[in-house]
């Protein structure tokens, strides 16, 4: 029997989770366990700046619009994820679906060689005014409004044209004042 890889389903924007329900009970449904081995919608954790100035973590998904699929490639498994509803087709040249790599998998944190990101961490938090030290924005002065640590990005609101104009950049681009 072939092994089982990694393949990326497109979906509708916004059914990630129901596609993933849906193909959990047709896998249950038609005891195609050890064929379509695992569906998921991975998911990062973010800080996110609320209203009233305190900040609260959320999860979002990584990849909006896909969902992931642990499974051996043939004409039935095609078949059932491909004509699932919200489901618009793989991703692939043609209908001709390509299976990602494990290294990119390992990048992910899924799968047997998953490479654990570094401890992160930041002399500020969200809510403190920093300086950006690099880039088309060097110099300018803004606040933490978002720190993503799964991508080691930060979201910063800079005064640009009289407006508060989010900008999403690297940790290493910006300074604590």
């Amino acid at each position: 029997m072939a092994e089982a890889k990694w393949y990326v389903a497109h979906t509708y924007s916004g059914y990630e989770n129901k596609v993933k329900a849906d193909l959990e009970m047709t896998i249950e449904n038609r005891n195609l366990q050890d064929v379509i081995q695992e569906v998921l919608v991975p998911l990062e954790e973010v800080v996110e700046q609320k209203e009233n100035g305190g900040k609260k973590v959320v999860q979002r998904k990584m990849f909006p619009g896909y969902v992931l699929i642990h499974m051996v490639m043939n004409d039935d498994t095609w078949y059932v994820v491909r004509n699932t509803r919200g489901v618009t087709g793989f991703v692939g040249p043609g209908s001709k679906p390509v299976p990602l790599e494990p290294e990119e998998m390992a990048r992910m944190g899924i799968g047997d060689a998953a490479v654990k990101p570094e401890p992160f961490h930041t002399n500020f938090d969200v809510g403190d005014k920093v300086t950006i030290i690099a880039g088309a924005l060097e110099g300018s002065v803004g606040e933490v409004r978002e720190i993503n640590e799964s991508r080691r990005t930060v979201t910063v609101v800079v005064d640009m044209f009289n407006r508060d104009t989010p900008m999403e950049m690297n940790i290493a681009e910006v300074k604590k004042l």
